[in-house]
């Protein structure tokens, strides 16, 4: 067997591991509760406007990437350190196995807005693209920088900080602008732009930092259980 062959053997070992480690608690929470926000239009009697529709996909959104800030959470973390799976390759796994579930959340979300009420979708899908990216980014950068197995609530505190802050900034620097407003356009290359960032940022802090592969080899016991090499 090849060493390409080994290595797509032994992700698709992993593949199910990894999934039952996820944190499903909290990401089925989290998308049961914005579901039920954007769902909340669709109540007899209820005619939102587009106004409401924006204020629900965007609190949907949020609360969408509260949950996705434990992705990385791990509480054997310690123990696999010095597995023989870069901790690249084992947070690459828990990203892609939820990114399609992601998308069909969004979906969706989006959906049950009724269509009279909903803002454009593609750039209130960029919108959701940045909270998401940079509530996994406060993740890993937690992971990257810090030993604790559960990085996810101070990640979900940061975001929930930043937006909070994003709310309060004033008019011609925000955000958070309605469809039709002069600065629609501009907020959402700002969108881009954090989009892009986050991304980088998960980027640079996903691998595992070198001066941790080198204690990690010289810890290693023979004879790892690969199995157990889940964590972020």
């Amino acid at each position: 067997m090849t060493d390409g062959m080994r290595r797509t053997a032994l992700v698709r070992q992993l593949a199910g591991t990894v999934w039952r480690v996820l944190p499903w608690r909290v990401l089925g929470a989290a998308g049961g509760l914005s579901a039920a926000i954007a769902a909340g239009t669709r109540l007899p009697g209820q005619a939102p406007g587009t106004v409401t529709g924006l204020l629900v996909l965007r609190a949907a959104a949020l609360v969408g990437g509260l949950g996705l800030a434990f992705l990385f959470d791990d509480p054997a973390r310690h123990t696999t350190e010095a597995v023989p799976v870069p901790r690249l390759v084992r947070a690459g796994l828990r990203l892609a196995l939820i990114a399609p579930l992601v998308a069909a959340w969004w979906a969706a979300v989006l959906l049950l807005v009724p269509g009279a009420a909903r803002p454009p979708a593609g750039a209130l899908t960029l919108e959701a693209a940045a909270i998401v990216a940079t509530a996994v980014a406060l993740a890993a950068a937690s992971v990257r920088l810090r030993t604790e197995p559960g990085p996810g609530a101070g990640a979900a505190l940061t975001l929930l900080v930043l937006a909070v802050a994003a709310l309060l900034t004033p008019h011609p620097w925000s955000l958070l602008v309605p469809p039709g407003d002069p600065g629609w356009a501009v907020a959402h290359r700002w969108w881009a732009a954090l989009l892009a960032a986050a991304a980088a940022v998960c980027a640079a802090c996903l691998p595992q930092p070198v001066h941790r592969l080198r204690r990690g080899a010289r810890t290693r016991t023979p004879g790892p259980d690969v199995t157990s090499a889940c964590g972020a």
